[in-house]
């Protein structure tokens, strides 16, 4: 088999059959079945139920030209740079780009983007949410970065995480401040393009372990997301995704209280069968598939038939949906993320065959 195939021709003939002798539920339908518990007729594939909504100005003008091998100024003044040969962009902080070098002058430093934008400039995402078909697809809003992620986006991580010890005072006014813009920018969101879901991202840890404790993140972390994620629930959003490729099992009680309905991005690492046994009903997991594994130079049809095998027959058919643990459908090596869908659809056939 040549790298980047992986032949699927039984799987079409077999769910062509499968049509044939039933209704198959939509996309949109068989994932609320299974994040519910109910009754899926197959694995949920990534991120098939989710048609992602695009245009919005505030993205569009903040991130305009970004690409690999490209560096752009966001509209927060951070600069952004995106390597050739990385998975993604990431902030420059050195001494001459990091925007806020003292934590308590944040209120000097830190101007907060406008979000006023006339009828014309979100046309095209207007546009884009009238074109999807709802009863198919979850009408999805990406909202990235999230409100950790743009603290350290603007201070650099290391300052970050020594200003919740050292001036934890000055840090929860900033969090508060960004807390309130990003529910602005909820209000702009929900205004215009009546999202059905969101993924927001927000990485909250590393491969081993989270960035904060969890008394830490359950003091500073937590409330802010029941401020956003209750004011989407308000405005009719019916599934808040959260992204964080991390570990990230000890603070699920935490996504569950902020109500967050699935958590994309899990690693492996969080041993995941056991979390979808202990919270499976109150909470989905989507991912499981580290990119980290899948998604490299010398990857192999091989090694992600046997890795996407085991871990769609581990973690069962309720509560979890396979899933490349990016945040989005796509990979950093062409045919990664296309050979790990057909193997899901492999799997899925063996397990509701």
């Amino acid at each position: 088999m040549e790298k980047g195939f992986c032949s699927a021709r039984f799987l079409d003939l077999y769910f062509e059959i499968k049509e044939g002798l039933f209704l198959m539920l939509t996309k949109r339908q068989n994932m609320l079945e299974t994040i519910r518990g109910g009754n899926p007729d197959r694995l949920v594939n990534q991120f098939e139920a989710l048609e992602f909504l695009y245009g919005d100005p505030y993205t569009m003008k903040s991130y305009a030209g970004l690409m690999p091998g490209t560096e752009i100024v966001n509209a927060w003044g951070v600069t952004i740079r995106f390597q050739e040969n990385t998975p993604g962009p990431f902030p420059v902080h050195d001494d001459a780009h990091k925007v806020l070098k003292d934590i308590t002058q944040w209120k000097e430093i830190v101007h907060f983007p406008n979000l006023e934008f006339p009828d014309e400039d979100w046309a095209m995402a207007v546009k884009s949410a009238e074109s999807i078909d709802r009863s198919e697809k979850f009408a999805t809003a990406m909202v990235a970065p999230g409100v950790f992620e743009n603290m350290h986006y603007l201070m650099g991580m290391e300052d970050c995480m020594i200003s919740f010890y050292t001036e934890p005072e000055a840090l929860q006014e900033l969090l508060d401040a960004l807390t309130e813009w990003e529910l602005k920018y909820a209000k702009v969101l929900c205004d215009h393009l009546h999202p059905d879901a969101i993924i927001h991202h927000d990485d909250w840890g590393s491969q081993k372990s989270t960035f904060l404790s969890p008394d830490m993140f359950r003091e500073f972390i937590v409330p802010v997301y029941k401020k956003i994620y209750g004011y989407y629930k308000s405005r009719g959003v019916e599934l808040i995704i959260h992204h964080s490729d991390s570990f990230a099992a000890t603070l699920v009680p935490y996504m569950i209280e902020m109500g967050i309905d699935v958590w994309q991005g899990c690693l492996d690492t969080n041993d995941l069968p056991s979390l979808v046994k202990q919270y499976g009903g109150q909470i989905s997991f989507m991912g499981g598939i580290n990119n980290g594994v899948v998604d490299v130079p010398n990857w192999t049809p091989e090694l992600i038939h046997n890795y996407v095998n085991k871990t769609c027959h581990d973690c069962g058919k309720n509560y979890f949906i396979p899933c490349c643990t990016a945040g989005g459908p796509a990979s950093s090596f062409p045919g990664a993320f296309d050979c790990v869908t057909e193997e899901i659809n492999k799997a899925s056939a063996e397990m509701f065959g």
